[in-house]
């Protein structure tokens, strides 16, 4: 069996790109002053320009925002339970309701982050697949391929990026 045949090839990026091969492992935090914006059901639910983004190799950033930017009387508590991060801790999930429309487990945060994550406790990041639009500054994202991953993919980063079929093994 030729296990190169598995092994991704890390795309070059161009100008203003990046690559998600050159993002870290374990993740890294940073700010993010671009303008973040989260829209269900024709309301903003989510919009700021002081998220965090959480950086790990082979994967699209993940934008965390702050409570005080997000309709927070639109979100409820998910029921089922959280999962594990090796690297973050565990996540809850949270519910969005937005005239009539629900989404659940649309969105997840972490009320208790292990040593080095504690500048997103309780941001929340939502998946882009269950919105109707998510932005960074005008550009409409794409979601992370794949249903576990959150990560939203934009015109200045390149892969290939977990999720796309034939990276299970990554």
């Amino acid at each position: 069996m030729n296990i190169e045949l598995n092994k991704p090839q890390r795309i070059e990026p161009g100008p203003g790109q990046e690559s998600v091969w050159d993002f870290p492992r374990p993740p890294r935090v940073e700010p993010v002053e671009k303008l973040v914006k989260v829209v269900l059901n024709g309301v903003t639910i989510a919009e700021t320009r002081s998220a965090k983004r959480v950086l790990e190799t082979a994967s699209a950033p993940v934008y965390y925002i702050p409570p005080e930017d997000i309709r927070m009387d639109l979100l409820s508590l998910s029921r089922g339970g959280s999962t594990l991060c090796e690297w973050k801790g565990y996540a809850d999930y949270i519910d969005v309701e937005v005239e009539g429309k629900r989404v659940p487990k649309a969105a997840w945060f972490y009320a208790n982050p292990t040593q080095g994550y504690e500048s997103i406790k309780g941001h929340l990041a939502f998946y882009a697949q269950k919105m109707d639009a998510c932005y960074v500054d005008d550009e409409r994202v794409r979601s992370q391929p794949g249903i576990f991953y959150g990560g939203w993919v934009t015109d200045d980063i390149v892969g290939p990026i977990k999720g796309e079929p034939g990276s299970e093994g990554w």
